[in-house]
């Protein structure tokens, strides 16, 4: 793994790079991933970036690529600038930054990211509650990717009433202006499909329960999102575990940890795995999900667990 300094509009990061992937995060505002490319695919960096003229929303620079929220989602609570440094913390495979507390919250955010091996990155996020009371909140971890691609979230395994299977393994959860007729929204049986250059208004779908893992495809690399279910856990949007956003010029991957009530002092952490894989077919097709994408995301996860 190499680590050094880069730039990043003007401002510092660092650059983290193994043989077969390269990402950028920020540590002169933060903590922020910018970009993550494969070294061999031809995608570039798959991660969405704003203008640099980008308006705030709601005071908050989204700037693109992978942030940290509390959810659940509040106009006020959510949307509290990242404009300052954080506290950066080298790493012998990574970096770690942590963010001043937010004087509106008294949540602080950190990031610690560590290159696995050379197509995995484990991102361990952070909320400490340095506040004078205990907030309900959840970790939500949120990616931006380049549109043009294909989104996957597997199903879980089907089940047989005639075996006996007679209860419910999951709920849908769409928002109040998501339209599931729309072709976007690419149905089969063991999985859904995103497809996003189909989407020419913001939708948004969660899922309570399913196999842990999403993937993207963009133009013959494939990204991988690992978080695990934890089961009874509760958590946030009528118990959404995984979440789904895109307005077709980009597209969100969103995971979420269990609902907590966070005493003072005390802090919650959630961890994903990010893979990066090439040479795999759109797996636009149920062939292509269950003989190629489905066997080498299996592949690559028995290496990390």
């Amino acid at each position: 793994m190499k680590s050094s300094k880069t730039d990043y509009r003007g401002g510092e990061a660092r650059l983290l790079a193994t043989r077969n992937l390269e990402l950028v995060v920020t540590t002169s505002v933060g903590p922020r991933v910018v970009s993550l490319r494969s070294t061999a695919g031809r995608a570039g960096n798959l991660f969405f970036q704003f203008p640099r003229d980008e308006q705030r929303a709601n005071g908050y620079l989204l700037r693109g690529g992978h942030r940290l929220w509390h959810s659940p989602e509040d106009i006020v609570r959510t949307y509290q600038p990242d404009d300052d440094p954080p506290a950066v913390k080298l790493l012998p495979r990574g970096v770690a930054l942590t963010q001043p507390t937010e004087p509106r919250t008294g949540l602080q955010k950190a990031m610690k990211l560590e290159l696995t091996d050379d197509r995995t990155v484990k991102v361990t996020h952070a909320l400490t509650n340095h506040g004078l009371w205990p907030v309900e909140t959840a970790v939500w971890a949120l990616t931006m990717f380049r549109g043009g691609g294909y989104g996957v979230l597997p199903l879980l395994p089907k089940g047989s009433h005639a075996a006996g299977d007679l209860l419910p393994t999951y709920s849908f959860v769409p928002w109040s202006y998501t339209d599931l007729a729309l072709s976007l929204w690419d149905l089969h049986r063991d999985f859904v499909g995103i497809d996003v250059p189909k989407a020419k208004q913001a939708q948004k779908f969660g899922i309570t329960n399913y196999p842990g893992w999403a993937a993207y495809w963009l133009r013959g690399t494939t990204f991988v999102k690992h978080a695990p279910v934890i089961a009874g856990a509760t958590y946030p949007d009528f118990g959404c575990a995984f979440e789904t956003f895109t307005n077709g010029e980009m597209i969100e991957f969103e995971t979420l940890s269990p609902l907590v009530k966070l005493p003072p002092g005390r802090s919650v952490t959630h961890v994903e795995y990010w893979g990066v894989l090439d040479g795999l077919p759109k797996p636009d097709r149920d062939a292509a999900f269950t003989k190629a994408l489905a066997p080498a995301v299996k592949a690559w996860l028995k290496k990390i667990r």
